[in-house]
């Protein structure tokens, strides 16, 4: 191509480069749909590939991740010691074999200061014959207290009384300071994560982006897709419902998850919510054994006490991690606990709320198209009124940003739901719309029994009255595409923050989709009585 013919290229691509993200102070955004675009490989890594195997020995640690506790100057330390079993007779490891304790300091060779911690070990069992049971290995999880905010930790984990059983020394930087001009520099978002090829190209793109903070909004390694044989599939209900006795998973693939992660969870804090890949049913009837036993998660500190919802506190942003599958009506316990954090949330000290959990409340995919309706209508109106600025959902598998909505109506003072449900993982992507004729899911369908039943209905006002799906994408609907991917968010001061989505197809300097998100905290906020802004 000649030099003359590449101007108008290079002009073109520095007009974009230049060009001023949308900003919701501007109002609703017309509706965008954008083409579906390649699939990518959305195929698992194999137990052969090195990424996935174990590379230590005896009682090292392996899978070492960081989790933030309620506030700065506090974090979590987790990692697992000795290796899982598999078959139809399995006998549990003694935690107490193996001392959980993390050496820490500000420098790499001077580890100054020494936390203990408590330690566990999980099983997840099938009384049916055939069927392989598991048991994992001894998981430890240490609470580092007393941190400055803002500074970088060396640290190293395992038992020192015990030779070769301490990790190498692994480096996490603090959150900035609790306060209203204090915020991280960037904050990863990702949704459905997967183990996939996919899940590696998400990851690489997400790590270039140097993030501070990861929020994993559910769905993280699928093991509820294959069977205890290690059989797979893309569609589990399609492929095995009708020849398992139970829904049956593979949980070494949850151990294939963390050796694959532990270069980004050692160092990046990632805080994690569950999915409905999560739920795992097991004999008992117990459920979500994994998801409980392997994260760390703010539960005591934050005063819920539980590990599907929880709260803290990032700079001037505190954070409400909300479960869409436990109990979440108002006569609920996660009700009450939301009620009562909300209460003590002081927006001149923090003055962004966000929230996230795992279903979407606002979605125009067929696929789970108002699944989580009935959360929704317990709990929409007390977010709002206490002004909730962004919401984070994943579950759809394919991405989708809202204008400002409450009740399916366009409202200036609600918050900006974005769906990132597509991290990479095998399941098949969400292509069609619910506003596509033929597409419009029925009504009548059978619910997910751990979403708490169905409560959508026809729509009584508004341009779809009298019909289950619009006719056409939403006005509440800014920007839908099918795609991998992750995003960021650059919080950058009380009422501006910018958002990026990032997909996996593109270059790792293109965004797909962006906007600033603007609080107008002095028309909107209706609850807070501490109000600096």
């Amino acid at each position: 191509m000649r030099r003359a013919s590449l101007l108008p290229l290079l002009l073109a691509a520095a007009v974009a480069v230049s060009a001023e993200p949308a900003s919701t102070l501007s109002g609703p955004a017309r509706s965008v749909t954008v083409p579906l675009g390649d699939r990518g490989h959305a195929v698992d890594l194999p137990d052969t590939d090195p990424r996935v195997q174990r590379r230590v020995t005896g009682w090292a640690p392996e899978q070492v991740a960081v989790a933030l506790s309620a506030e700065s100057t506090s974090a979590w330390i987790s990692w697992i010691t000795g290796e899982f079993q598999m078959g139809g007779a399995v006998k549990p490891l003694d935690p107490s074999t193996v001392g959980s304790v993390v050496r820490y300091g500000l420098a790499a060779d001077s580890l100054l200061h020494e936390a203990a911690g408590e330690s566990l070990v999980y099983s997840q069992l099938y009384p049916f014959e055939g069927l392989q049971n598991y048991t994992s290995g001894i998981i430890h999880h240490v609470r580092l207290q007393g941190l400055e905010p803002g500074t970088k930790y060396y640290y190293q984990c395992g038992d020192p009384a015990i030779p070769n059983a301490m990790s190498g020394v692994h480096a996490f930087r603090t959150m900035p300071a609790v306060g209203p001009k204090s915020y991280p520099g960037r904050i990863a978002v990702v949704g459905d994560l997967g183990l996939t090829y996919n899940t590696t190209s998400t990851v690489e793109h997400m790590v270039r982006n140097q993030p501070d903070l990861v929020l994993l909004l559910g769905d993280v390694c699928y093991a509820n897709l294959y069977l205890t044989n290690g059989t797979g599939t893309d569609c589990y209900s399609c492929t095995f419902a009708n020849s398992t006795p139970v829904h049956e998973t593979y949980q070494p693939r949850w151990d294939y998850w963390g050796r694959y992660m532990e270069p980004v969870t050692s160092s990046i804090p990632m805080m994690v919510v569950e999915g409905n890949h999560e739920i795992e049913e097991q004999i008992h009837n117990k459920t979500f054994a994994s998801y409980s036993s392997r994260f760390a998660f703010p539960s005591e500190e934050s005063g819920s006490f539980s590990p599907f919802y929880y709260s803290f506190d990032v700079g001037g942003i505190h954070f409400v991690m909300l479960a869409a599958y436990v109990d979440y009506k108002k006569s609920g316990e996660q009700y009450r606990w939301l009620e009562k954090d909300l209460e003590k949330v002081d927006r001149s000290v923090t003055p962004w709320l966000i929230a996230g959990w795992h279903a979407p409340w606002y979605t125009t995919y067929k696929a789970h198209y108002r699944e989580a309706e009935c959360m929704r209508v317990e709990m929409e109106e007390l977010l709002y009124s206490y002004g909730v600025d962004v919401v984070f959902t994943g579950h759809v598998h394919a991405y989708e940003r809202s204008n400002r909505v409450f009740n399916y109506t366009l409202d200036p003072c609600g918050p900006v739901h974005i769906s990132v449900g597509d991290g990479g993982n095998r399941e098949k992507m969400a292509t069609s719309h619910a506003d596509e004729a033929g597409h419009c899911p029925d009504p009548a369908s059978t619910p997910d029994p751990f979403m708490g039943g169905f409560c959508a209905s026809n729509f009584t006002s508004g341009p779809a009255a009298g019909s289950f799906c619009w006719d056409r994408q939403p006005e509440y609907s800014a920007y839908r595409e099918s795609s991998f991917g992750h995003g960021i968010l650059e919080v950058k001061n009380e009422t501006h923050a910018l958002w990026r989505w990032h997909r996996n197809q593109d270059l790792h300097a293109t965004v797909g989709d962006e906007v600033y998100i603007v609080r107008e905290p002095d028309k909107c906020l209706v609850k807070s009585t501490r109000l600096a802004y």
